[in-house]
């Protein structure tokens, strides 16, 4: 007995649901919250602001029928779920060096494997250093898969036949291992592992029936207790938190929804957070939590006054001030006013990291909350996009100012990427007039998406109209039969025989004799801007040139590509430019090199000849 007074006391996990839209987070979480209050009726889930805590036994009792395999007796008092999946919440359980959460589920849809959020969620994951397991969602959806609703996935494994046993392992190998592996991961069947710090666990669930939930919350909760004791130590000192959410409550006026990950917080305690003008300091009126038995998320719900909230737990503050606090910023209870003063000098560091105006040129982000902006800055830096400024809010006019000077130094650059606000009619108003391109929506990797697609295009735009400043190497034969008309303009068939031809290109006959210019191409009436290898169309050819004299047909004629263009092309612009185009210039360099034209070594020492 003894001993067991001396064990450090623990507080519930703190744990997050992320992963692809329609992978089955919400579904996942509800199944949960049902499963534990069937389990216990009523009490067999504790309401927290955004959050739920599944109390030990209730999870004790579900994994009852894995005990042989599983051994459970818990020293947690439970487990706390984040009850609004996502990851700008995720995002937003913040703290200097890492996150608020302590363990993640990745939720992964068996069907469709790894997509685009499931590896966002992943960055964001391995960023701030939150272990993690898989749950393998919609086993139900699997071929030959027979449901045993609510079961354990080890009892309802046994039941399935051969064919649904191989259908599900080349699933959770062939893409939800492989994946994890291709990222860095070690990954395997729960079932299968042996040291839990080494590989990550896939937990085969169905959210829609309930099989596997058993197992993810027992692997869940022995996992924390056994690998995060640390972490988990109750302290009783004051509280620290993180702000997810601020709201305007009629009645209360501005509150914060926060999680106290630390200590405990109280009635009349000193607070301080971050604002959009500086850190606040203000003091806490009340504390509030749903009713008991209420369903938080049903409309109407009531909230009581609580004295004070112990870690970890999802609370409701209500205090003065509120009205610029950041979603995203730490909160710390503060014993003395000079504390206060250090605690917010320190949270106005943590600020300046995120929030931040340079001369540099660069993009100019805006979002909703101080975790979001995080976020987004983290993604940003992976692909090597500078940002000139950073702030929460909504896009103001100045910012579109901003971005349109830098627009005049790289238009790529001169842009607004805006997470989850709005853009003001003002600034609406000048992007319209200066062409300053704003993308905005409310998913980081829906954001970049439309951002670095943007740019490439650009970056192509830009590419082709250089390109086209210049004379490509092409060649092609005067098709026998097919002079329309002998004197300038000389109008004749064609066929590309390599590279490209476009109008007002100078022409050279394969004897190197000028013979005028390329004056328009057309195919059946329709004029062409451009014609490659293999084209067969008619041209006009404009200056002293006739046919019979200085070209006949039959005739091969190469573009006249002048040397500085042609060193160009196989400096700056070789990947853009096709292998026959490279074949042509070398034989019109060889042409020229015999001509006596020395320049044109050059080239043909660059293309290793």
């Amino acid at each position: 007995m003894s001993t067991q007074s001396q064990q450090p006391k623990l507080r519930q996990p703190i744990v997050v649901v992320l992963g692809h839209v329609d992978h089955g987070k919400t579904s996942l979480l509800d199944k949960i919250r049902s499963t534990a209050v069937a389990a216990k009726e009523a009490g067999g889930i504790t309401q927290h602001i955004g959050a739920s805590i599944v109390p030990a036994d209730v999870i004790e009792k579900l994994a009852e029928p894995l005990r042989k395999l599983i051994p459970i007796k818990l020293s947690i008092p439970g487990l706390l779920f984040i009850d609004t999946p996502g990851h700008e919440l995720f995002s937003n359980l913040r703290k200097r060096g890492g996150s608020v959460a302590d363990f993640a589920i990745l939720v992964v849809d068996v069907t469709k494997g790894f997509q685009n959020q499931t590896y966002e969620s992943l960055d964001l994951l391995r960023s701030r250093k939150v272990p993690f397991l898989v749950a393998a969602n919609k086993i139900d959806r699997i071929p030959g898969w027979t449901s045993y609703p609510d079961e354990p996935f080890i009892i309802s494994y046994e039941r399935q036949s051969e064919e649904a046993k191989r259908n599900l392992e080349e699933v959770i190998y062939g893409k939800i291992v492989l994946s994890l592996s291709e990222q860095g991961f070690s990954a395997d069947l729960f079932t299968r592992i042996k040291d839990f710090t080494k590989t990550v666990a896939v937990v085969p669930v169905s959210a829609k029936t309930g099989e596997g939930i058993p197992d993810l919350l027992a692997v869940l909760a022995g996992l924390t207790q056994q690998y995060l004791k640390k972490r988990l130590q109750y302290a009783e000192g004051p509280a620290k938190g993180s702000i997810l959410e601020v709201k305007e409550i009629p009645g209360l006026g501005t509150v914060v929804d926060a999680i106290i990950y630390d200590g405990v917080i109280k009635e009349g305690d000193t607070i301080v957070l971050n604002g959009k003008n500086g850190p606040i300091i203000t003091t806490v009126r009340s504390l509030l939590m749903p009713a008991p038995l209420s369903d938080m998320r049903a409309k109407g719900v009531k909230f009581v006054s609580v004295p004070e909230v112990q870690a970890a737990a999802g609370v409701r503050i209500a205090a003065s001030g509120l009205d610029d606090a950041l979603a995203g910023s730490s909160l710390y209870v503060a014993t003395s006013p000079d504390e206060a003063k250090e605690i917010a000098e320190k949270l106005r560091g943590e600020v300046k990291e995120l929030i931040f105006k340079g001369d540099n040129v660069g993009v100019i982000v805006k979002a909703d909350t101080l975790g979001t902006l995080e976020a987004l800055l983290e993604a940003l830096r992976r692909l090597n996009v500078p940002v000139k400024s950073a702030d929460v809010g909504n896009v103001s006019k100045n910012d579109v100012l901003e971005a349109s000077l830098t627009a005049k130094a790289d238009k790529s650059l001169g842009v607004i990427l805006a997470f989850n606000v709005k853009v003001l009619p003002e600034a609406e108003q000048e992007a319209a007039r200066s062409g300053v391109k704003i993308f905005s929506d409310n998913i980081i990797y829906h954001l970049l998406d439309q951002y670095t697609e943007w740019r490439e295009r650009l970056k192509e735009e830009e590419i082709n109209a250089q390109l086209n400043q210049l004379v490509r190497p092409g060649k092609f034969m005067i098709l026998p039969g097919f002079v329309f008309r002998r004197s300038d303009p000389v109008i004749v068939g064609i066929e590309v025989l390599g590279g490209v031809v476009r109008p007002g290109y100078p022409l050279i006959s394969s004897k190197g004799r000028e013979v005028g210019r390329v004056l328009a191409i057309k195919d059946n009436d329709k004029s062409l801007d451009v014609v490659r290898t293999g084209a067969r169309v008619a041209i006009s050819i404009e200056g002293k040139v006739m046919v019979g004299r200085q070209i006949d047909e039959g005739d091969i004629v190469y573009t006249d590509v002048p040397v500085d263009h042609a060193i160009k092309l196989l400096t700056d612009f070789r990947k853009f430019i096709s292998d026959d185009e490279v074949i042509v210039l070398k034989e019109i360099a060889e042409l020229k090199k015999k001509l006596g034209q020395k320049e044109y070594v050059v080239v043909l020492n660059r293309l290793g000849s």
